[in-house]
């Protein structure tokens, strides 16, 4: 036995007690040979319950010296070698012998991992062993391995079970196959086996669970939770077009059509569905109305009177009165004005000039079309140029294809928000006649060769062609009336002081699908409320009175909180004109919404109504129509609507939805409801995000993008304005890497950091709010004209603004030639420290973003 010792594992003083041991326990080992596994355990009060199962683990180190140890030890050293002796005798290998000498060819390091093997030598049989103490137990025990001690530190422990490691040797199945069919321990083998297996491959699965599930929460922290992705779609489906059909129904039944009938129905609809606080509030305000009789045009030379729509005022039917008084313009100067009537085409400077060239424009008829530009900058460029009046109308050329609009008048506003009473100006915005006529009385009246069907031509005046001198009357009437506002409160839990609005309006002629889509919304949110789901900001939902006269509504509502609303406005979610057409959606959001636009209007066409016909993505960031731009204009409340459209909108028509045309029924329009279906799943999950999500959907890094992508002209950027601008961006960059993904982890989510982080979100874009802009331009420097190159609004008119201030400036104040160009230069000069400065204000409150988080306590390393 000497002959065989293993170096390094027993001293040689102590060789004569241990071979005294074994042969003390030879009678022991010769039972177990012939069929009693019993006698496997020692007769030790200390018993392990790993020998007695069967499932023994060693896995540290043997004692280096016998000497040291006590009896009780020793002992359970013997323990442990008759185990491995039980093994190697499975195995087919004799029992004569080294005790702790196994087959070579067999891999026995159980749960030792391979690293932790010592060899003292290059022959696999110089290495040491590693045994477990036994712990003490009661006689018999077979515990639960979740209710053993924990194992200690030093105690190799692997995913892998120790059989499983066992297979990883090639050989080790010729080796199990090796064995004499007759072993009379073979069926307490395979028991044994397969309880390691069983363990091992459950410690597999586990620790595989746990690896996928701590990788899951650090990967992809920003997804939202199971439960917010539950409610999403249980919230989804009781969004249902038939029930948005029957709100509709309800809606139109009603017999009073006045805007106080129908803001009280809303008011009821509302409480009855449960919000928890709905107010009403009215507010006095000056209207402008058509006159008693339709406004018209009459030509001096053949003493033909026309109305708005180029029928002859004789033709006119009983029931067309109605719907020839819809065409005017609101807030536009009454009275009448004689003049030649001038093609300016869009009314741009380089349009007026090219008149002006030809003719003096003082006290004439400007006829101008809608497109490519604000109204209300085309109005106010051709008052400075002497007009006294303008038709407006739209060509048929920029229209959609297959709608037909030569005999549609239309109507339009001038006010651009509010109560016009208050700006003292006695309900007259602009000191023009400004009438809205259709294509054919355009065509009349400017003798152009265009035809209503066929290739299409737009409407210009041929050269040399005669004007034609008319007479506009204008008969719009001011009137003192109440217009309501009715506002409900979802309260949130968490930041009930924190609000996302949801917009729509109740006018009589505008009303009908928004208010349906509402309702189904408030339904929709409520329901869920009452199954236990409480959101964690308040949502304030909102049906304005006057809309179509200028968002007076939303104006005196907004300037009546605007305190409140500056500090605790989270987002604007519109449902202005949800849905105008069948053909094209259509999302509009600010930058800081871009992402989360982009990805709500992906996931619903997933399941697009049309079949799979279903368009791309289609997300910008341009000026908002409707209620919206208050919140948008004046607070830098971030804000987003969805809308079906008649066609893609292009470049010369994105202006054309400030004109009004009678409205069609949302019945016509959408006969099944599915499109207004659509636009609510659409507009709920975006509320749901907004009110749920920890940290707001909102991408700091959009806006600087969008901020990059304007300046891109580099004849109009100077290098100040691209240097801050990229100064923004990496300190953007790592606002939104370093603070938001790290607030996006569970384990991060103080509330105090949460709502520092939220507030830093929600106010980066108050910094792009500038003083001034020409009329029609948003102040907020982050909506966008349309135009084939995107850049800064006042920038786009910033080259016009010189041409206009040149051409216009010495009937103002007489000034010299030199005096003249450095004020118009001055002016361009002017917008862009504007956009200097709105760029350093936001780089200055991420920059505050980073040294906030870096000193708060959480954030300590």
């Amino acid at each position: 036995m000497g002959k065989k010792r293993k170096k390094g594992i027993r001293p040689e003083e102590v060789q004569q007690e241990m071979t005294k041991k074994v042969r003390q326990a030879a009678p022991d080992l010769l039972r177990v040979r012939q069929g009693e596994p019993d006698l496997l355990r020692c007769r030790s009060t200390s018993r392990s319950p790993w020998i007695d199962s069967g499932r023994f683990r060693p896995s540290t180190s043997l004692p280096g010296s016998l000497e040291t140890q006590d009896p009780d030890h020793i002992q359970l050293s013997i323990c442990n070698i008759m185990a491995y002796r039980k093994v190697c005798d499975v195995q087919g290998v004799p029992l004569e012998g080294e005790v702790l000498h196994c087959s070579q060819d067999m891999d026995l390091d159980w749960d030792l991992n391979k690293e932790e093997l010592q060899e003292t030598g290059p022959s696999i049989e110089r290495m040491q062993m590693k045994h477990v103490d036994c712990q003490r137990s009661d006689p018999g025990s077979d515990p639960h391995p979740e209710l053993m001690e924990p194992i200690q530190p030093s105690v190799s422990v692997s995913t892998h079970g120790r059989f499983e490691r066992l297979q990883e040797d090639p050989d080790y199945v010729s080796h199990f196959q090796t064995r004499s069919p007759g072993h009379k321990g073979h069926r307490r083998h395979q028991c044994v086996m397969l309880r390691y297996a069983l363990a091992g491959v459950g410690g597999l699965i586990l620790g595989i669970l746990v690896g996928w599930f701590s990788h899951t929460s650090s990967v992809s922290s920003s997804l939202p939770s199971p439960e917010s992705s539950d409610l999403l779609e249980e919230l989804l489906r009781r969004i249902q077009a038939d029930k948005i059909n029957a709100l509709q129904r309800s809606f139109s039944s009603q017999s009073d059509e006045s805007e106080e009938s129908r803001a009280r129905y809303l008011y009821r609809q509302w409480v009855g569905l449960g919000l928890t606080d709905v107010r009403i509030s009215n507010h006095t305000v000056l209207l402008s109305l058509p006159g008693s009789k339709p406004n018209t045009i009459t030509d001096k030379a053949s003493h033909q009177c026309f109305l708005a729509s180029g029928f002859q005022c004789d033709q006119r039917k009983p029931r067309d009165v109605k719907k020839q008084q819809f065409s005017y313009a609101a807030y536009s100067a009454a009275g009448s004005v004689q003049g030649e009537v001038v093609d300016v085409q869009y009314g741009s400077v380089d349009d007026l000039k090219r008149a002006k060239e030809n003719l003096n424009l003082t006290n004439q008829i400007a006829a101008v079309k809608l497109g490519r530009a604000p109204l209300l900058y085309k109005l106010s460029l051709i008052s400075d140029f002497g007009f006294r009046g303008a038709l407006l109308y739209i060509d048929p050329c920029d229209t959609p294809s297959g709608q037909n609009i030569w005999h549609q008048a239309f109507r339009v506003t001038l006010n651009p928000g509010g109560n016009p009473d208050i700006a003292g100006t006695a309900g007259s915005l602009t000191s023009l006649l400004v009438q809205p006529i259709s294509a054919l009385l355009a065509k009349i009246l400017l003798s152009s060769p265009s035809k209503e069907q066929g290739t299409c031509t737009p409407l210009a005046m041929p050269p040399n062609t005669e004007r034609k001198k008319i007479t506009l009357t204008v008969g719009n009437q001011l009137s003192y009336k109440k217009i309501y506002n009715v506002v409900g409160y979802l309260k949130g839990k968490k930041n009930p002081d924190r609000y996302v609005l949801v917009g729509s309006h109740h006018d009589s002629d505008q009303g009908g699908g928004t208010s349906a889509i509402m309702n189904q919304l408030i339904e929709a949110l409520t329901d869920q409320t009452k199954r236990g789901w409480v959101p964690d900001r308040t949502t304030v939902f909102c049906s304005w009175g006057g809309s179509v006269l200028g968002n007076i509504g939303s104006y005196e509502w907004g300037k009546d909180n605007s305190v409140v609303l500056q500090s605790s406005a989270v987002a604007y979610v519109s449902l202005n004109s949800p849905v105008r057409g069948m053909e094209t959606l259509r999302a509009t959001a600010s930058p800081t919404l871009l992402q989360l636009t982009t990805d709500i209007q992906k996931r619903q066409l997933l399941s697009c109504i049309r079949g799979g016909n279903c368009p791309g993505p289609n997300v910008s960031s341009l000026q908002l129509p409707g209620d919206g731009s208050f919140f948008a204009n004046l607070l830098a409340v971030p804000t987003l609507e969805f809308a079906f459209e008649q066609s893609k909108a292009e470049e010369s028509t994105s202006f054309l939805s400030v004109a009004q045309f009678a409205t069609e029924s949302p019945k016509t329009l959408d006969p099944l409801f599915n499109f207004h279906e659509t636009i609510a799943k659409m507009t709920a999950e975006a509320i749901l995000r907004l009110v749920n999500d920890p940290v707001l959907p909102f991408n700091t890094l959009d806006i600087v993008l969008d901020v990059q992508n304007k300046l891109k002209d580099q004849n109009a950027a100077s290098a100040a304005l691209l240097s801050s601008a990229s100064a923004l961006r990496d300190h953007a960059a790592f606002f939104q890497s370093e603070t938001m993904r790290s607030a996006n982890d569970p384990k991060e989510r103080e509330p105090a950091h949460l709502r520092m982080l939220n507030d830093v979100l929600r106010d980066l874009e108050k910094s792009f709010i500038i003083p001034q802009t020409p009329p029609g331009v948003h102040r907020n420097l982050l909506y966008s004209l349309p135009g084939k190159t995107p850049q800064f609004s006042i920038l786009k008119f910033a080259q016009e603004g010189v041409l206009h201030c040149s051409m216009t400036s010495s009937r103002a104040v007489k000034h010299n030639s030199l005096n003249k160009e450095s004020l118009c230069l001055s002016a361009k000069n002017l917008s862009q420290s504007l956009i200097l400065r709105a760029i350093r204000s936001a780089d200055s409150l991420v920059c505050f973003g980073l040294e906030l988080f870096e000193n708060y306590p959480s954030f300590r390393k």
